[in-house]
């Protein structure tokens, strides 16, 4: 853990000791000096000193971090001033679930700042405002309040993934959860592994420039004023495909994070439920730089019907909802469907790419059947690539499937060659799986 937290943390317990003294006897103590940091190239002082933080903006920064650091921090300052175990309202603080301290607010940090200062508490008071940084990024924020209850008894909040940066040195990647519906997923492929069609790998070379070259462009402020930010495609076609792959080499090559959104921990059955949900994800999602898939995507963005019952009218508001936060989304947001027909054509008309997937042909199933197997195992000579890939209609992932079945029963037979009986024998499993004839 960074020196400089170190020495933030006894800067803060000197700010409460200050602040209470002064609170109870006037004019008797001395405000102390903000730490001088080293320049130590830590996540926690790089960002101070990136961000430019100002003397309010570190000191609740601080006090947001306390608690995770040094959770008694705030607790045995005060008890020095009350030896009984007297409470201090005017420091704030609330009592967690589990932690039975006490936690900062948005009090405990105007209280440090301004005490009886009424035009200080204002001024402080932006710091929590919409227009702040820490809002607009969730890097630190209160937690919202019942409605007549002053919006500083909130809960002072720090982003998870800063609290780890700051004391870890990291910050991993979010983990599927209820507050988090989606799955980081990735791939040790490459590009030359993806087999699609001449116009399909056009569109995306169209869709890498935008992620290699966006935010070079958006700097420009005429073109900031006219164009929507973020990006938004489809994906549609057979399942199989390579949707889902093109999305996690999409990451790999930009360097970015691709989450597939788990629509089984989205959708709720529950009226407003839903919209909390991908709320929660795209707020998340906000200024990360993230790409974001939702697979199956008709589940959330099929289309409107006319409205013959409450349950129609909730449903349309749902995805209005979804409408404007995919329009509002900075980053890049990939909808994959079976079929371009159930999507709504309200959702389509804002997608700046519609990109095919089809079933491959005949030469593109040949190159796949080639590319799928390992160097340690070979077809047998009496298996014809090419009349295989003429005769069975079959998609990439069903070709990887046939595949792995055959290189066990190969390894299980201690042979490194696949055989005819057992390459049919796989290719009939799948076709069967998909209710097909063989």
């Amino acid at each position: 853990m960074s020196e400089n937290i170190l020495l933030s943390l006894n800067f803060l317990a000197e700010l409460i000791r200050f602040r209470v003294a002064e609170y109870l006897e006037p004019g008797k103590s001395e405000l102390p000096p903000l730490p001088k940091l080293e320049d130590d190239n830590t996540p926690f002082t790089r960002f101070i000193q990136e961000r430019q933080l100002t003397p309010d903006a570190f000191i609740a920064l601080i006090t947001a971090l306390a608690p995770h650091v040094k959770p008694q921090l705030i607790d045995e300052v005060v008890q020095e001033f009350f030896p009984q175990g007297s409470d201090f309202p005017p420091i704030g603080g609330v009592k967690g679930t589990n932690y039975r301290g006490l936690l900062p607010t948005g009090e405990t940090v105007l209280f440090l700042l301004a005490q009886h200062d009424l035009h200080r508490r204002v001024e402080a008071q932006q710091l929590f405002g919409a227009n702040h940084f820490f809002s607009k990024e969730r890097i630190l924020y209160l937690e919202e309040m019942k409605p007549g209850e002053p919006a500083s008894s909130g809960r002072l909040v720090l982003d998870p993934e800063h609290v780890e940066l700051f004391t870890l040195g990291y910050a991993p990647a979010p983990r599927l959860s209820t507050n988090f519906p989606a799955q980081l997923i990735n791939t040790e492929m490459d590009w030359d592994d993806l087999v699609l069609p001449p116009q399909t790998l056009v569109q995306l070379a169209e869709l890498e420039n935008w992620l290699n070259h966006n935010d070079t462009l958006m700097e420009d402020s005429g073109i900031r004023r006219r164009v929507k930010p973020g990006y938004r495609i489809l994906f549609y076609g057979p399942p199989g495909g390579g949707k889902t792959l093109t999305a996690s080499l999409l990451g790999k090559s930009s360097n970015r994070l691709v989450f597939k959104v788990d629509l089984s921990m989205v959708v709720s059955k529950y009226i407003g439920e839903t919209e909390k949900n991908l709320a929660a994800l795209f707020d998340k999602a906000q200024h990360k730089n993230w790409i974001l898939f939702f697979d199956e995507a008709d589940a959330l963005f099929s289309k409107r019907t006319g409205v013959r019952d409450a349950h129609d009218k909730y449903a349309n508001q749902e995805a209005s909802f979804l409408l404007q936060r995919i329009e509002d989304h900075p980053g890049l947001i990939i909808l994959a469907s079976n079929f371009k027909s159930n999507m709504d054509e309200a959702f389509i008309r804002r997608f700046q790419s519609v990109i095919h997937f089809p079933m491959p042909r005949p030469e593109e199933r040949l190159v796949l059947w080639r590319k799928s197997l390992p160097t340690a195992v070979q077809f047998s000579p009496k298996i014809q690539l090419e009349q295989i890939a003429e005769k069975y209609e079959l998609s990439g992932s069903n070709i990887t499937n046939i595949v792995h079945y055959c290189c066990l029963q190969a390894l299980a037979s201690e042979t490194r060659q696949i055989n005819p009986d057992d390459l049919l024998k796989g290719i009939q499993r799948e076709l069967i799986k998909e209710n097909k004839m063989i």
